[in-house]
């Protein structure tokens, strides 16, 4: 399965958008994609590929995606992840896929392969359970981890529920990586768009000292008079 699955990856293997990707994405020495190698191929291909072969791929070999070199088959091996939890239909299903994840969270190492990953398998086992695991991470030194901690947060708002996207929000709330700025903002302006008074409690106390990204990320949806107010401090 590994060898049809590698053939099907080499016909749409593009070195033209390979180097798009790997400027894109940030892969240059001491970026925080330093190192990372792109096949070029796209989403929608990765996509296709994925439907037509994770129902018959074992979890063993996603491993071999998963733990690749190459970013197109770590986004392969963990969209066939979500695509496995989506049909899963026991709990053992669910904890085993949601353990392969985060047993591997070191290959989860650029911020696509968390957005599109983490709400729906982190997120999705941990919204009826204990979330301790997500305040760990958060604390880390480990950047993904950290994104990975506020990024499967996104599930709970969806289900109306804030207080882990707002604790892990003050955890990183000073945080020095512009992507975290992007995340958390990002979450605090989905917690807006559910319940607008809890976020604008969360930002009065902190938006005079969040980064700059941070908060325009988190009022990018307010009216613009109210925007203003936040950007000039006349809250």
């Amino acid at each position: 399965m590994i060898n049809q699955i590698k053939k099907e990856f080499l016909k749409y293997s593009n070195p033209s958008k390979a180097r798009h990707s790997s400027r894109f994405f940030k892969t240059g020495k001491g970026e925080y994609g330093e190192g990372d190698i792109f096949l070029g191929i796209t989403m929608p291909q990765i996509r296709g590929v994925v439907k037509r072969y994770y129902k018959d791929t074992p979890l063993k070999d996603l491993l071999y995606f998963i733990q690749s070199k190459y970013h197109d088959y770590r986004m392969f091996g963990l969209l066939c992840l979500v695509y496995k939890y989506e049909k899963a239909k026991t709990e053992e299903e669910r904890k085993e896929i949601y353990d392969i994840y985060m047993s591997n969270t070191k290959y989860i190492n650029n911020w696509d392969l968390v957005d599109i990953t983490a709400p729906k398998i982190v997120g999705e086992y941990l919204k009826d359970k204990e979330r301790n695991i997500l305040y760990t991470f958060a604390k880390s030194k480990d950047l993904w981890k950290q994104r990975i901690s506020i990024i499967s947060t996104f599930t709970f708002i969806r289900n109306n529920y804030f207080k882990d996207t707002l604790s892990i929000s003050e955890i990183l709330v000073n945080h020095e990586h512009d992507l975290i700025h992007k995340a958390v903002g990002w979450m605090l302006r989905e917690v807006g768009k559910k319940d607008i008074d809890v976020e604008e409690k969360f930002l009065k106390k902190y938006y005079k000292t969040m980064p700059r990204t941070m908060l325009r990320y988190a009022i990018e949806k307010f009216p613009e008079e109210k925007r203003q107010k936040y950007l000039k401090g006349e809250i």
